[in-house]
């Protein structure tokens, strides 16, 4: 099974710069994927979340697209209970507009950020109840594709431009609660591996496709998984470049603690003051993720793919230093042969 790449950015800020720097590294890692022959660029929406300089992503999505000519660009997610469905659908309506047929809308119940950031990006009203976002998405599909039913409050606005295309349609999930949402609403599904360090059976995908019903957005089931990996030409230069993740989410874990991404060097003097539990649970994210040569990060991506019966795999590639990281993205496409 051909498997095709895609890449989900989380706009990093890279060699301990300035957090401006991260969304023109984003930017520069774009254009550098599509010549490498990636079939996605997605964006993810982080807030008051330090290491990460991506809290928009619909401007980075317009900027990118901008830029670059084939690859699709899109989000990964917008975190919907933020905002109401009808201005999301109108932002994607306008991007679709302008770079047809490269836009893809993906969204997530998650908040992408801690409590104060939540009710920042609410008040001065309350932040909306995570249990409505199934009607949010519905709302937002039917805005879409303008089949809102007849006793909808809001049936016959139109979304203007009203000649404009439809984004293609993503529910991302890192369990199995969007999983059958996605299916019932006629969604793509992604499932996210890479959060968190939870086994997630292939079970939620067979339950997503079981409960799919076909909508005007998709006629037949579209799964895709997103996997953290780092590739490097040796084993042991991955596992370094590497750590740099696994300790940021080892602290925001295992600690509460949200700190800027730690360089290798800073990881070392980390783990020299942790007790054997404490390495232990930091061993755990990093076993969590593709990590390796091109040869052994192929033969785990292809592993997990057929895992979970998906012919595309999203990669999440966090480093300190830009240069191991678009690297790691260059080896990967070379291991798949993307380019040729």
């Amino acid at each position: 099974m051909a498997i095709k790449l895609s890449v989900t950015d989380q706009s990093p800020v890279h060699d301990g710069g300035r957090p401006s720097r991260g969304p023109h590294d984003s930017l520069r890692l774009a254009q550098a994927c599509e010549r490498f022959g990636y079939h996605r660029y997605w964006l993810a929406e982080h807030h008051n979340t330090p290491g990460y300089a991506g809290p928009c992503p619909e401007i980075l999505i317009g900027h990118i697209a901008a830029h670059t000519r084939r690859i699709r660009v899109g989000s990964g997610g917008i975190m919907l209970p933020h905002y109401p469905p009808y201005k999301v659908a109108e932002t994607f309506r306008m991007l679709e507009v302008l770079y047809p047929g490269r836009i893809d809308l993906g969204v997530g119940r998650a908040p992408g950020g801690d409590g104060q950031a939540t009710a920042a990006l609410a008040y001065p009203r309350q932040p909306i109840n995570s249990d409505l976002y199934p009607r949010q998405v519905f709302d937002l599909m039917g805005y879409l594709n303008n089949d809102l039913p007849p006793q909808h409050p809001f049936h016959g606005i139109r979304l203007v431009p009203e000649d404009g295309g439809v984004p293609q349609f993503w529910m991302l999930g890192s369990s199995g609660g969007s999983a059958e949402v996605a299916g019932q609403l006629g969604s793509g599904f992604v499932l996210a591996l890479f959060i968190g360090t939870h086994a997630r059976s292939p079970a939620i995908v067979e339950a997503y496709r079981r409960a799919f019903q076909p909508s005007k957005s998709l006629q037949e089931p579209r799964v895709m998984i997103a996997v953290a990996a780092v590739c490097a030409p040796t084993r042991d230069e991955a596992m370094r470049i590497a750590s740099t993740r696994s300790m940021w989410i080892y602290q925001a874990l295992s600690r509460g603690r949200i700190i800027d991404l730690p360089s290798p060097d800073e990881v070392d003097r980390l783990l020299s003051a942790m007790g054997p539990g404490e390495r232990a649970q930091y061993q755990a994210v990093l076993d969590h993720s593709v990590i390796g040569t091109p040869d052994e990060c192929r033969q785990q991506i292809e592993a997990q793919a057929a895992e979970y019966g998906t012919d595309e795999v999203s990669v999440v590639t966090v480093t300190y230093h830009y240069a191991d990281r678009e690297r790691s993205y260059e080896l990967l496409a070379g291991a798949f042969g993307l380019a040729d």
